[in-house]
């Protein structure tokens, strides 16, 4: 049976969904362009900055998802086969690794500026209700990356 177009986008967001459901580092990594989207709005970036900041963030998600789909895909092989499974899903990690440091270097790259940590800095002495809320949403974000899931009661 031939599989209609718009079917294959309902089943990339399942698997979307099932990621943040389920695998912790999906969520951390979502967790933390939240951030990075938001205290870029401290910078005076252009198009070009938020084109690099989007095409890392896609890019180590992307990333993630295919590690988590390899690791399921290999996950309790048979004796003969365990080392194998062990390397592909080290090597997948390793990926997301390699991908997530170099975006980390293009973030220092792009978020080392003096000028824009002193306008964070008055920023949040101006608005001190602000470091509550950051701090508030800064604990959601823990519970949300590191809280008990429904699939681990």
């Amino acid at each position: 049976m031939k599989q209609r177009f718009t079917d294959s986008f309902f089943y990339a967001a399942q698997g979307i969904r099932t990621a943040v459901r389920e695998e912790r580092n999906m969520r951390f990594h979502l967790c933390a362009a939240f951030y990075v989207y938001l205290f870029s709005l401290f910078y005076e970036f252009g198009k070009t900055e938020y084109i690099l900041i989007t095409l890392m963030i896609v890019g180590v998600l992307a990333l993630e998802l295919v590690n988590s789909s390899l690791e399921r895909t290999v996950e309790r092989p048979s004796p003969e086969r365990y080392m194998t499974a062990g390397v592909v899903k080290d090597m997948a990690a390793g990926a997301v690794l390699i991908y997530s440091i170099g975006c980390a270097v293009g973030g220092i790259l792009l978020f080392w500026d003096m000028a824009a940590f002193r306008r964070i800095f008055d920023f949040f002495v101006e608005k001190p209700w602000c470091v509550l809320l950051l701090a508030g949403s800064l604990a959601a974000a823990w519970k949300f990356i590191f809280g008990k899931r429904k699939e681990d009661r």
